[in-house]
């Protein structure tokens, strides 16, 4: 209940922030992140101590950063806070799938 409650508050405050900074996915946003994040540690968290966590972050940011297709599909044509939000929740199914996978 958590995380949609973060997922639509996070659209909303995505879409308001860039809209009004007139940036299409501004750095200073990371909201995004937080809630991909969180979400990660719920579905993975009977399995996690520190290390697990920080391989987690680790996958997460590669997949964020990298954007691999779909990811860089939903970069470059979502707009607003969907768009913002959406391309890091599927870095972090990406990295939860490789996560899960090497378990």
């Amino acid at each position: 209940m958590m995380a949609f409650l973060f997922t639509i508050v996070g659209i909303f405050i995505c879409n308001q922030t860039a809209h009004a900074l007139k940036v299409k996915d501004p750095s200073a946003i990371v909201w995004d992140e937080i809630s991909a994040f969180f979400l990660m540690l719920i579905i993975a968290h009977p399995l996690l101590n520190p290390l697990k966590i920080f391989e987690l972050f680790v996958l997460f940011r590669i997949f964020d950063i990298w954007k691999p297709f779909p990811i860089n599909y939903l970069d470059k044509h979502l707009r607003g806070g969907l768009g913002i939000m959406l391309d890091d929740y599927v870095a972090a199914f990406f990295a939860l799938l490789i996560y899960f996978s090497i378990q």
